[in-house]
Protein backbone atom coordinates (compact mmCIF):
# COMPACT_ATOMS: atom_id res chain seq x y z
CA UNK A 1 0.00 0.00 0.00
CA UNK A 2 1.13 3.67 -1.03
CA UNK A 3 2.39 5.89 1.92
CA UNK A 4 0.35 8.32 2.02
CA UNK A 5 0.67 11.84 3.87
CA UNK A 6 -2.57 13.19 4.68
CA UNK A 7 -3.16 17.18 5.57
CA UNK A 8 -6.34 18.24 7.57
CA UNK A 9 -9.23 20.63 5.27
CA UNK A 10 -8.44 24.22 5.40
CA UNK A 11 -12.12 23.89 6.65
CA UNK A 12 -11.89 22.01 10.08
CA UNK A 13 -13.65 22.94 13.16
CA UNK A 14 -12.63 23.22 16.49
CA UNK A 15 -14.12 19.73 16.93
CA UNK A 16 -11.39 18.09 14.92
CA UNK A 17 -14.82 17.18 12.63
CA UNK A 18 -12.60 17.21 9.32
CA UNK A 19 -11.62 15.08 6.51
CA UNK A 20 -7.91 14.35 5.78
CA UNK A 21 -6.57 14.53 1.86
CA UNK A 22 -3.74 12.68 0.72
CA UNK A 23 -2.05 14.10 -2.49
CA UNK A 24 1.21 12.48 -2.66
CA UNK A 25 1.11 9.28 -4.76
CA UNK A 26 0.60 9.88 -8.10
CA UNK A 27 -2.23 8.91 -10.05
CA UNK A 28 -4.26 8.51 -6.96
CA UNK A 29 -6.16 11.04 -3.99
CA UNK A 30 -6.73 9.40 -0.57
CA UNK A 31 -9.49 10.86 1.81
CA UNK A 32 -10.33 9.89 5.17
CA UNK A 33 -12.24 10.90 8.48
CA UNK A 34 -9.70 12.77 10.64
CA UNK A 35 -11.62 10.72 13.55
CA UNK A 36 -10.81 7.11 12.47
CA UNK A 37 -7.19 7.48 11.00
CA UNK A 38 -7.23 3.63 11.08
CA UNK A 39 -9.87 3.43 8.86
CA UNK A 40 -11.05 2.80 5.59
CA UNK A 41 -9.87 4.94 2.81
CA UNK A 42 -11.48 6.72 -0.29
CA UNK A 43 -9.42 6.47 -2.92
CA UNK A 44 -10.11 8.92 -5.79
CA UNK A 45 -8.82 9.08 -9.49
CA UNK A 46 -7.72 12.88 -9.16
CA UNK A 47 -9.51 13.95 -12.27
CA UNK A 48 -12.39 12.90 -10.06
CA UNK A 49 -11.27 14.75 -6.95
CA UNK A 50 -11.14 17.87 -9.14
CA UNK A 51 -14.45 17.51 -10.24
CA UNK A 52 -15.84 17.20 -6.59
CA UNK A 53 -14.01 20.34 -5.38
CA UNK A 54 -14.86 22.53 -8.19
CA UNK A 55 -18.76 21.30 -7.59
CA UNK A 56 -18.53 22.66 -4.23
CA UNK A 57 -17.55 25.73 -5.06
Amino acid sequence: MPEFTFVKSSYSTLGQECVEVARNVPDVVAVRDSKAPDGPLLRLDPHAWTEFTVSLG
